[in-house]
């Protein structure tokens, strides 16, 4: 006999004022199933489950659990029945510790002292390290990350969303997990499963469906799929395959000579005796576990602090360890941080001002700003790397991580730098953005810019980086040609285990 579905969908629409979302979605997951949803940047997965964990109220269409009809008007009702989600963009307070947010989401009878328990016995558990003590703020990525899984997995959930849960983990972290999926299913435990990954899904997924602009355009058993098959349902092609052409660097634009530095805050790590190069023409990656000092050393090369010794950082050939981000940018270095709202770009504002938190092309010399020129720019840049956007003057917040994403490392990328540092470059973006990010990195690196890239996806930094390096603990590991790198290396060295290694020449 074939069990009843605990989640039906039928005829599901979300309209807003520049596009519909969602529109006629029908969808039904079974009780220990894990199905995925699979689709473009802006195709309307994260609407949808927003809708079904109560945070977005559809405008048309019906939500049946284990058969009846149900109306979720916020996540507290999703949350009784049964459902929980582990968001793209974190839903956690800066503020507050990670047990304090934890505890928001969980039954009021219980103390902090229990859940500090929890969190610590539920994180030995499934080995997802994290410390209940610690301010969100202090947080890498990868580490939120976590958090938000954790809380997730501390409501024992009967349906489980999951969307985007592996962008910024580690290869190791991403088993553990899966290990950990796999269990909550065969427990009788619903997933849905949203990612770009398309190995992941395969290997982890009984079903798909899949959504193109908003509606359904087909089902899978993604376990019978390939890649190649999964991209052409998704996007309608595969994605183009990058051309990496091996070539002679030039002259160093970056530097950085025993850089140490002190941790800024008690949940920090300390740098000790950072030093590397990059050159120009070339694009050198730095792999490692989430809060191993990418955090702290980002902030030093960005130029948000400027605590490092003046020759501990030079930027085309000056000492720049204490100039701030806007003397840096005038030496050619722009950055992408990893954290796309809040720091990346300001929710509120239009994309076109958003031009202005790194770019000063509009303004003219009585200090005005041409708001036509920047509407152009902002244009050029939607057109040029296929944003999915209202136009120049939608809300950063208004539009989908990915097509945030698209737009944040296209303003860096159309300054025409000459040093780029960027951390995570295709973090939640589909696997055709991401091809196309990676290819304009390459071709800014083929143009002669030097390009530093920050990344805990391996696979992507062995297609873009000439020379690998690895972080852990605040210590970088000796470089590594592309062509010398395996998995199973930077594996070893990710724990710190590079001892008697020699640089590469």
């Amino acid at each position: 006999m074939t069990a009843s579905p605990r989640l039906q969908l039928q005829g599901i629409t979300k309209r807003y004022p520049s596009v519909v979302a969602n529109d006629g979605i029908g969808l039904s997951v079974l009780p220990g199933q894990t199905h995925a949803v699979l689709g473009e940047n802006g195709a309307g997965k994260s609407t949808l489950m927003k809708i079904i964990y109560g945070s977005v109220k559809p405008d048309a269409g019906h939500v049946l659990w284990n058969g009846q009809p149900v109306t979720l008007r916020n996540p507290q009702e999703a949350r009784a029945l049964g459902i929980s989600m582990v968001f793209q963009h974190f839903s956690l307070f800066d503020t507050l510790t990670v047990a304090e947010n934890v505890w928001l989401g969980l039954d009021r009878h219980l103390s902090l002292a229990e859940v500090v328990r929890r969190i610590e016995a539920k994180a030995a558990e499934y080995g997802l390290q994290v410390d209940p003590a610690r301010p969100v703020h202090t947080l890498s990525v990868g580490e939120m990350q976590r958090v938000e899984i954790i809380r997730a997995l501390l409501t024992d959930p009967r349906l489980l969303i999951l969307d985007e849960p592996t962008s910024v983990l580690t290869p190791q972290a991403v088993e553990k997990l899966f290990l950990v999926l796999r269990q909550l299913a065969a427990q009788g435990c619903s997933i849905l499963y949203i990612s770009h990954k398309l190995h992941e899904i395969r290997a982890l997924c009984d079903a798909c469906t899949v959504l193109r602009a908003g509606r359904v355009t087909g089902t899978c058993d993604p376990r019978q799929e390939s890649n190649a098959s999964l991209s052409r349902l998704m996007i309608g092609a595969e994605p183009p395959r990058l051309e990496h052409n091996d070539r002679r660097p030039g002259e160093p634009v970056l530097q950085v000579a025993g850089l140490t530095l002190e941790r800024d805050s008690p949940f920090g790590v300390d740098l000790h005796e950072v030093g590397f190069e990059v050159r120009a023409g070339e694009v050198v990656g730095i792999a490692g576990v989430s809060g191993n000092g990418q955090r702290e050393l980002l902030y030093a090369l960005s130029g948000e602090d400027t605590r490092a010794a003046p020759a501990a950082v030079r930027v085309a050939g000056q000492a720049a360890g204490r100039f701030g981000p806007a003397r840096r940018r005038a030496l050619g270095l722009h950055f992408v941080p990893e954290e796309r709202l809040g720091r990346g770009a300001v929710p509120s504002l239009p994309l076109a001002h958003n031009l202005m938190l790194t770019r000063t092309d509009a303004v003219g010399r009585s200090g005005w700003i041409d708001v036509r020129a920047l509407s152009a720019q902002a244009a050029d840049i939607i057109r040029r790397f296929n944003v999915k956007a209202g136009g120049p003057l939608a809300a950063a917040r208004s539009l989908s991580g990915g097509n945030l994403q698209k737009f944040i490392v296209g303003r860096e990328i159309d300054a025409r730098p000459k040093l780029l540092v960027i951390s995570q470059p295709t973090w939640g973006v589909d696997v055709g953005a991401a091809a196309q990010i990676r290819g304009e990195i390459l071709q800014l690196r083929d143009a002669g810019c030097a390009v530093l890239v920050v990344s805990e996806e391996l696979e992507e930094l062995f297609e873009v980086s000439d020379r690998l390096h690895v972080i852990a603990k605040g210590r970088l590991s000796p470089s590594l040609r592309r062509a010398d790198a395996t998995v199973g290396k930077i594996g070893e060295w990710m724990s710190g285990l590079w001892e008697g290694e020699h640089a590469a020449a």
